[in-house]
């Protein structure tokens, strides 16, 4: 497929440039950092209490906080910030929108497939994150209770429970609503954050040579094996980075590099230096360091504005969970789903019913099975590093195959990202036992489920193509035999040539043809957006027979009456009261030769029973609607 036109792409620069940029930056703040921003809570705790402990003394404290700054260097700031976030499509970011970008460039290549696997694996560890984010955000926030009060332990995942499952009801009221104060919230956090760690660095400002990357160097140097296990650890205090690309095409590049490398970068190094200081003067303080870093007298304001925190890295994860679902939706990854906007003015915001409620049901499983943030800690991190690697070698064919960079630079560049990554999603696997196995497990079933779904369709399409009448063969026949009565008929087809099949079933038990037929195909294209200008193609077939291609975006909601009140080159005006919508609804039947196993076809079957009616997901009239049934083998 052909790029955009240039002039889409200067349509969403105006969208940005609508809001002044420190109005970007300051949204910004508040969705897009959520989570990274909660990851000083329980990053250092982790380390050297969780499933590989560390002595808690000067020289393994400054190789971990070196660690950490080196790893927000590297991964965040030159991987996400400097180069990732230079992929767009038209605007939008994420292994979704990549893979597609690379998709519109990969004809021929031998690449290719490589590249749709990937990027499906990608969403599919998405979805294990999102499970996950929420859970763990606000179970460790809340532990800060019993900080402020030991005998508050008991009511810890109570307290949790009803604030995740309070999150998830107000989903349907829509992002606007719901993150209306995370701007201003999150910048006060941030700037909290900065202020506990300079006054802790200032008791103890040895620490700042922690900065220095020998400290990292030395670690690796004499105790490789322990150090090799931190990492596994070490990678919390960049979950979250992944956000930054994903969430671009809602502020663009400049807010978020502005964001990143003004505030929230300084901030959360000034809090890991900050626990550092505390800790080598107190090595008792890693039970909690977060809460700890506060004077007595603030841990329980501050345990109020984690736990905001938080709530607002769990609603940007929610909020990606949708968009994501929706993607996958609009590119043959998933059956249809019921989508719902929350806002008139902004068409990204959305809510999917049946994601949230399932989201729900799992964050609670999981708070209950594993009951602490430490024990969650060792499920999470395969799922982001598995991401973070699928993306450098996604953007890696992107330099060489696309964008044509220096070949050495691009090796070189490649090379460290895939080292460092590689070197953090090995050390990771060996948390499987200890709760890693929860977040593949996860992977798996939707990696599952988006292939299943995108096999079966396929195989579908093609068996309707085989037994498909062509079109100039039809109307010959038809339109001498049929007597035609008033009216527009509009027949979906998947397919742009052929019969539609609900059409012959039509033409077999009615016995007429209306006076004007539209055989209307809904192509996704492998772009977010798509203007009104370029939505409809129309040909003519003769014999007052016509076919409509009405195209939109991957991140487009399809809405067929809108689009064809906008047609005016096939006739009289298209008015919804002279037309009716015939629509097929296929059957599987048990082939004796299924093309796939004989379960994925059954749960492909299953899938395409409870997929969303094409009526209520194309905002087709309900009383205009006839469904036909037809039977298909695969």
């Amino acid at each position: 497929m052909s790029d955009a036109p240039a002039a889409d792409a200067a349509i969403l620069r105006a969208e940005h440039g609508k809001d002044g940029l420190p109005k970007l930056v300051m949204g910004a703040i508040g969705v897009v950092f959520g989570d990274i921003g909660t990851s000083p809570i329980y990053a250092m705790r982790e380390t050297f209490i969780g499933p590989h402990p560390l002595p808690v003394d000067d020289y393994h404290i400054t190789g971990i906080i070196s660690l950490i700054f080196w790893t927000m260097m590297l991964v965040v700031t030159l991987k996400y910030v400097g180069v990732i976030l230079r992929a767009d499509n038209r605007g939008e970011g994420g292994t979704i929108a990549l893979q597609a970008l690379l998709t519109r460039h990969s004809q021929g290549r031998r690449w290719a497939p490589w590249v749709v696997v990937l990027g499906i694996f990608a969403t599919a560890l998405f979805f294990g994150e999102s499970i996950i984010t929420p859970a763990i955000s606000v179970l460790s926030a809340v532990e800060g209770l019993t900080v402020v009060e030991a005998s508050l332990e008991p009511l810890v995942i109570p307290i949790a429970i009803g604030i995740i499952v309070g999150l998830f009801l107000i989903q349907s009221y829509g992002t606007a609503r719901v993150g209306a104060f995370f701007g201003p919230i999150t910048l006060i956090y941030f700037l909290t954050l900065a202020t506990l760690g300079l006054v802790n660095i200032f008791q103890n400002p040895d620490i700042l040579w922690a900065l220095s990357p020998h400290h990292a160097v030395r670690f690796f140097m004499t105790d490789g094996v322990l150090a090799f296990l931190a990492l596994s650890s070490v990678i919390l205090a960049v979950t979250g980075a992944e956000a930054l690309y994903a969430d671009m095409g809602h502020f663009g590049r400049n807010p978020i590099r502005i964001g990143w490398l003004a505030l929230v970068l300084p901030a959360l190094m000034l809090n890991y230096l900050g626990q550092g200081a505390m800790l080598m003067g107190n090595p008792e303080a890693i039970r909690n360091p977060f809460f700890l870093l506060a004077p007595e007298e603030l841990r329980l304001p501050l345990v109020v504005l984690a736990t905001l925190a938080t709530v607002i890295a769990s609603q940007a994860v929610i909020s990606g969970a949708f968009s994501i679902t929706r993607q996958a939706v609009q590119l043959g990854y998933l059956p249809r789903l019921k989508i719902l906007h929350t806002s008139a003015r902004a068409e990204g915001q959305i809510y999917i019913p049946f994601i949230n409620w399932v989201l729900l049901v799992l964050v609670i499983l999981l708070v209950l099975g594993f009951g602490s943030s430490s024990n969650l800690a060792a499920a999470y991190g395969i799922s982001v590093t598995g991401t973070m690697l699928i993306s450098t070698v996604m953007i890696g064919i992107l330099i060489t195959q696309v964008w044509k960079w220096n070949r050495w630079l691009s090796y070189l560049l490649i090379g460290a990202f895939l080292i460092i990554d590689g070197a953090y999603f090995t050390a990771n696997l060996t948390k499987i036992p200890d709760g890693g196995w929860f977040p593949l497990l996860a992977g798996l079933v939707v990696f599952t489920l988006l292939t299943t779904w995108a096999r079966g369709r396929f195989l579908m399409q093609q068996r309707l193509k085989e037994s498909a009448m062509p079109m100039e063969v039809f109307i010959k026949s038809a339109s001498r035999a049929a007597a035609r009565v008033p009216g527009t008929a509009v027949f979906l087809s998947s397919t742009s040539n052929g019969v539609p099949h609900a059409l012959l079933h039509n033409l077999k038990h009615n016995k007429v043809l209306h006076e004007r037929i539209l055989i209307l195909t809904i192509v996704i294209d492998e772009v977010p957006f798509i203007s009104d200008a370029d939505r409809v193609e129309v040909f003519d077939l003769g014999a007052n027979f016509y076919r409509l291609i009405l195209r939109y975006g991957f991140m487009q909601q399809p809405d067929v009456p809108r689009a064809l009140k906008a047609v005016n080159t096939c006739g009289p005006d298209i008015r919804m009261m002279d037309t009716s919508f015939f629509l097929a609804r296929q059957t599987l039947l048990p082939s004796e030769r299924p093309a796939m196993p004989l379960w994925r076809e059954k749960l492909f079957a299953w899938m395409l029973r409870n997929a969303e009616s094409a009526m209520e997901f194309f905002k087709l009239p309900t009383n205009r609607v006839v469904e036909l049934g037809s039977q298909v083998e695969i």
